[in-house]
């Protein structure tokens, strides 16, 4: 987490290591096989039914958004808060990007943003991704810009 929220690994004995230590300190660690996943459905229902998203939950990314916000800053529906905070693992993540390129960039950069979210309230949410391509890249994930604080956003408050 020193340097992002959402780690690659490419050797699965470096991940399991990761994970291990993580559970270690109490993470709850939540295991998904985005290999098995062909289609965006395939994510939300494996996502869904891990994190136990509750009925309403949407199947889109706007959804995923919502829900997985609610799970990184207030804990697991159905959890408590408490804990050292949640680690979801994803293995063979480039079957996914290759079978669904714009879903698997948008799903990491929603994962990074909850991440930082829950950051400030002083939860934690790790994203370690398990890829079998060495050469696999993703565009920045999490990435927000410098914005003025709620009192000063509209350029009138700040002139005069």
């Amino acid at each position: 987490m020193g340097n992002t929220f959402v780690t690659l690994f490419w050797r699965q004995r470096l991940l399991n290591q990761a994970v291990q230590r993580l559970e270690d300190r109490d993470f709850r660690v939540v295991r998904l096989a985005a290999g098995q996943w062909s289609t965006e459905q395939d994510m939300h229902r494996a996502i869904a039914t891990a994190l136990q998203f509750p009925d309403y939950y949407g199947h889109n990314l706007d959804a995923l958004n919502d829900c997985l916000g609610d799970v990184a800053c207030y804990g697991g529906y159905g959890d408590s808060a408490e804990g050292a905070g949640l680690v979801l693992t994803l293995t063979d993540y480039d079957r996914f990007a290759a079978a669904c390129p714009r879903a698997a960039q948008v799903v990491l950069d929603i994962i990074a943003d909850r991440a930082r979210r829950a950051a400030v309230l002083q939860r934690r949410l790790i994203c370690l991704l398990h890829s079998n391509d060495p050469d696999i890249r993703f565009d920045p994930v999490g990435a927000m810009p410098v914005m003025w604080n709620s009192d000063e956003w509209l350029d009138a408050n700040r002139r005069g």
